[in-house]
C-alpha cells in the first residue's frame, strides 16, 4: 500500500484505490494507453499473433499490429496521495471475452476506447457496460491520419445516453490519458450519487 504525506507536515494517508476497466476493440489502444500513464511497469500478457487466430481476428486497419494481449494489462496511477486507480486492459478479441466478468468485479467505472475508422469495434464494450450498470466514458483515439470528427457525432453513431461522456484523447500522451482517467472517476461519482438519489425516491 502507498502512503503519502501531505506538504503540512500531517501523517500519512492511506489512499483509496480504484479499480478502472479499459475497454474496446482489437488494436484500439489499450495497452497504449495503460502503458503511458501507469507509474509501475505495466503488467502486459501480450503474445504474437497466430495462424490459428487469422480466421478470428479482423486486423483490417491495423496490418502493423503483430501482438495481441489475451489476458489482460494492468497498471497503477497515483492522481493525488489520497487516491490510486488501478488499470485493468480487457482483451479485445471475442474469444477472450469470457474474463471480463472477472476483470469487471468490483470495477468503479471503464473506459472504452474507439477508434473512428473502425467504431463498431466498440459496441459490444459499450452493450457490456450497459447491460451491468457500470459507469462508462468513451475515449476517442485519435489516430494519426484518421479523420477527426467531435464528440457529439462519435455519441450519435453510437447511440449513447446524454449523461455518457465522450472525450477525444491521445492514448500515447500521458496528460491525456489521465484527463481520461479524472473524467471517468468524476463520471462514476456523479453516477453512484444520481442512483443513489433515485433509490431515496
Amino acid at each position: 500500500m502507498i502512503l503519502g504525506r501531505s506538504e503540512r507536515g500531517e501523517p500519512p494517508v492511506e489512499p483509496v484505490t480504484l479499480k478502472i476497466l479499459v475497454a474496446g476493440g482489437f488494436g484500439v489502444g489499450k495497452t497504449t494507453l495503460v502503458g503511458a500513464v501507469s507509474e509501475i511497469r505495466p503488467l502486459r500478457t501480450e503474445e504474437p499473433l497466430s495462424e490459428a487466430g487469422r480466421p478470428v481476428d479482423d486486423t483490417s486497419g491495423v496490418e502493423a499490429k503483430h501482438t495481441t494481449t489475451v489476458a489482460m494489462d494492468f497498471g497503477r496511477i497515483t492522481l493525488r496521495e489520497d487516491l490510486v486507480l488501478y488499470l485493468f486492459g480487457t482483451p479485445g478479441q471475442e474469444r477472450f471475452w469470457f474474463m471480463w466478468d472477472e476483470l469487471s468485479e468490483g470495477a468503479l467505472g471503464a473506459v472504452v476506447l474507439a477508434d473512428t475508422r473502425r467504431l463498431e469495434d466498440c459496441f459490444a464494450a459499450v452493450d457490456y457496460f450497459e447491460r451491468r450498470g457500470i459507469p462508462f466514458l468513451v475515449g476517442v483515439n485519435c489516430f494519426e491520419g484518421a479523420a477527426r470528427y467531435p464528440a457529439e457525432a462519435v455519441r450519435q453513431a453510437l447511440d449513447l445516453d446524454a449523461g455518457v461522456p465522450v472525450l477525444l484523447c491521445d492514448a500515447r500522451d500521458r496528460e491525456s490519458v489521465k484527463d481520461v482517467l479524472i473524467g471517468v472517476v468524476q463520471h462514476a461519482m456523479h453516477y453512484a450519487a444520481d442512483r443513489r438519489q433515485a433509490a431515496l425516491g
